[in-house]
């Protein structure tokens, strides 16, 4: 049996980073966006080829390049975390990766979305539907005023920590095998950013943090559990997977799961290896469905920030995955709330939309 292209609003890509980064080398990054390139995952012409209609565009300020400790000869490794940033540093580059954003939106490449209704009407008129994300709050101060310029400017997601801590809290390091039981969670300055997320409905994400700090994220919010980009521990027991406990605790909280491409935590060993088969990505939704119930998954790819299997490639391979899902015995109703409809659920919540 076979169905229509399905849309897909994504959980997370770092295209921005990527147009940044290029942009800095001389690229006119609406160019690259809008006539194409060979780099990375995302563009206007592959997104569209592949169904990709919007997603969580993260605005991320890089360590410098990350690059995964080689495995012993057990396949282990823990990839040293990189050191804080400096917050005024931190501040000038997340405004230097807002503007591109700002400039594609200005130049009708992409809509900046700041409601369910802005997503669908981006959707259905095919122009790219990017929500802000920002990936790590290191451009934040602890007063939060800069959180509610950025919310003002349209931000509407972060997360508190990448893989590195900060003043907010604590994040867990590229390892493998590892639990996400790394270290403490959430400070007091984190404590006080969620519950200012909550006031301005913002979405919390969970996807860099320790046990810990989901957890402590869990006692203080009001809104739905969120992890952006992760997979199931249980299938690939990587530090940035989730353990079945945690996947309970979204399901019990109406919250969602994004899954992520990244080879490194699909694949049962743990390895940035292009060569996985879709089959690993077909497992982790079929484990984390059957954990969580069909309205808890959907998709975060991590485009333009992870080596993703070979047999998607970019986002122009998108419905190979939706594809190998349909012959697996999902239902055409499973895969729009796996594609779309259970990230706009999860956002009409959480921005506190009408019914």
């Amino acid at each position: 049996m076979s169905f229509p292209k399905q849309l897909v609003f994504d959980g997370h890509n770092d295209v921005l980073l990527r147009l940044w980064s290029h942009a800095a080398r001389g690229i006119d990054p609406l160019r690259e966006f809008a006539d194409g390139t060979s780099a990375g995952h995302i563009d206007r012409p592959r997104a569209q080829r592949g169904g990709l209609a919007g997603g969580f565009c993260a605005i991320f300020i890089p360590s410098g390049e990350l690059i995964l400790k080689t495995p012993d000869a057990n396949g282990h490794y823990v990839t040293p975390m990189p050191g804080p940033l400096d917050r005024l540093k931190a501040l000038d580059i997340a405004l230097e990766i807002g503007t591109i954003a700002f400039q594609l939106d200005q130049a009708g490449l992409w809509k900046i979305c700041r409601s369910t209704a802005d997503i669908r009407g981006a959707m259905a008129t095919g122009t790219f539907a990017a929500v802000l994300h920002l990936e790590g709050c290191e451009p934040i101060g602890a007063d939060l005023s800069v959180l509610k310029s950025f919310h003002a400017a349209g931000l509407r997601s972060l997360g508190p920590v990448w893989s590195r801590h900060n003043i907010f809290g604590h994040g867990v390091p590229f390892a493998y095998p590892m639990s996400p039981d790394t270290g403490p969670g959430l400070t007091a300055a984190g404590f006080e950013l969620v519950r200012e997320c909550n006031r301005l409905g913002i979405v919390v994400d969970l996807a860099h943090i320790t046990e810990q700090g989901f957890w402590d994220v869990a006692k203080t919010t009001d809104q739905p559990l969120v992890v952006s980009h992760s997979n199931a521990h249980a299938l690939t027991p990587v530090a940035r997977n989730l353990t079945d406990r945690q996947l309970d605790a979204v399901r019990e909280s109406a919250g969602v799961v994004g899954l992520n491409y990244a080879t490194t935590m699909l694949r049962p060993d743990g390895q940035e290896n292009a060569d996985t088969p879709i089959a690993r990505m077909v497992a982790h939704i079929r484990h984390m469905v059957e954990r969580m119930g069909i309205d808890a998954v959907a998709l975060g790819s991590d485009y333009d920030g992870a080596t993703i299997p070979a047999d998607i490639g970019d986002a122009a391979g998108q419905q190979t995955l939706i594809t190998a899902l349909a012959a697996d015995g999902f239902t055409a109703d499973d895969l729009a709330k796996i594609c779309r409809e259970n990230w706009l659920r999860v956002l009409a919540r959480t921005w506190r939309e009408a019914p």
